[in-house]
């Protein structure tokens, strides 16, 4: 169902690409959007390595979540931050691209899911152990969080040179 990567040489092993999903800020999620145009946007993520999944959190309205209640198959893609071999100038970058589905849960359906995902995120950004609460606190019954669950994931190095 999922193609085989043409430069399999290239290839990292699933517990890079899961590395690369833990270290990376952002990620691009890709969605089927109004009249079959694609819409991909950068988002916070956090991948819970207990499930396996990918998280992030958003609005309750917009073309995000009406492309997502009319087809919840995504696409999501991250990168690190690469690094260069001594006295070379590209860069060698690891990158993961999931396939999945994404479902989405409100603080009223999951309140103690929700604070586990903003925490999650937020640990990447800052060493501040109440960041997420106090968030939580003001805006919390406006959230939703998202919830994608892989069906196919590759990952590779690449030279830039």
């Amino acid at each position: 169902m999922f193609r085989k990567m043409i430069r399999f040489k290239q290839q990292i092993t699933n517990e890079e690409c899961v590395e690369v999903l833990k270290g990376a800020k952002r990620g691009v999620l890709s969605v089927i959007g109004e009249d079959g145009y694609p819409y991909g946007l950068p988002v916070s993520h956090w991948y819970n390595e207990e499930d396996g999944k990918i998280y992030f959190h958003g609005a309750k309205a917009g073309h995000k979540l009406d492309a997502i209640k009319a087809c919840d198959k995504v696409s999501f893609c991250a990168m690190d931050e690469g690094y260069r071999e001594e006295g070379d100038w590209a860069l060698n970058i690891k990158s993961v691209i999931i396939f999945g589905r994404i479902s989405f849960f409100s603080y009223e359906e999951d309140p103690e899911k929700v604070r586990e995902v903003c925490i999650g995120i937020s640990s990447k950004f800052t060493d501040d152990p109440n960041y997420a609460d106090d968030e939580i606190a003001k805006v919390g019954k406006n959230v939703l969080c998202f919830e994608i669950t892989p069906d196919h994931m590759t990952g590779k190095l690449v030279n830039e040179a």
